[in-house]
């Protein structure tokens, strides 16, 4: 289905799938929004991040979707966009930097149209790197990182979230070293969720269902309350 057009810069969350452009520091941010079921919406916003653009990534990535569905099935409202540089959204790649700028404007203007809600991050890979860093200094209520690119960007000096936080590694992942993900895991001073999957690749071919089996069960303890609660 075509989400459905809005202006930008929307005063309200869309109560339906919608795109949109939001201000960001280098230019419009493409984004889409998608509502949760109205019996089984939570006092939650899910921003969604996508891997690296110079690779091809984008919002519409099938695991960055199968994640995003995995969240509004869970009762939170989502939003993913794209980073400078990719889709419709003005400036360019920044290895992670004006990524991170990026995502923190758009956290703006969810906490400016959903100011009671709880905000939780979630990445793929690249925008794994990018809700992590950035986890701590924007009060994230929880944390969800497909593939974290541990070995290729520097997330040994990213200072980690006190927020519950799950992890998704692929065994087979061809792309983000296993080891050097669950290396860093152990490095961790907080001890995170870790769902290891076997026989599993980068993009999670043939295991998307899985993934979101996993996503939605490892979350629903750290759910906010129900929105008509």
């Amino acid at each position: 289905m075509t989400p459905t057009t809005v202006p930008d810069n929307p005063a309200s969350f869309p109560t339906e799938e919608a795109s949109f452009a939001l201000d960001g520091p280098a230019g419009k941010l493409e984004a889409i929004s998608n509502a949760a079921e109205p019996g089984e919406a939570r006092r939650g916003v899910a921003v969604i991040c996508h891997p690296n653009p110079v690779q091809g990534g984008t919002m519409h990535n099938k695991v960055v979707t199968m994640v995003e569905r995995s969240l509004r099935e869970s009762g939170l409202d989502t939003l993913r966009f794209n980073f400078r540089g990719t889709g419709a959204s003005e400036g360019s790649y920044d290895e992670g930097d004006g990524e991170s700028e990026d995502l923190a404007a758009v956290v703006a203007w969810v906490r400016r149209v959903r100011p009671g809600d709880a905000l939780w991050l979630a990445g793929f890979s690249f925008g794994s790197y990018v809700t992590i860093r950035n986890a701590v200094r924007l009060q994230a209520a929880a944390l969800v990182s497909i593939a974290p690119p541990a070995g290729r960007f520097a997330l040994t000096s990213v200072e980690p979230p006190q927020c519950p936080w799950l992890i998704v590694q692929g065994e087979a992942d061809e792309v983000v070293e296993p080891q050097a993900v669950f290396d860093w895991i152990d490095s961790l001073p907080v001890t995170p969720e870790l769902v290891r999957m076997p026989e599993t690749s980068h993009f999670f071919h043939r295991r998307l269902m899985d993934l979101r089996g996993a996503v939605k069960h490892a979350v629903q303890p750290w759910l906010p309350p129900r929105r008509d609660g």
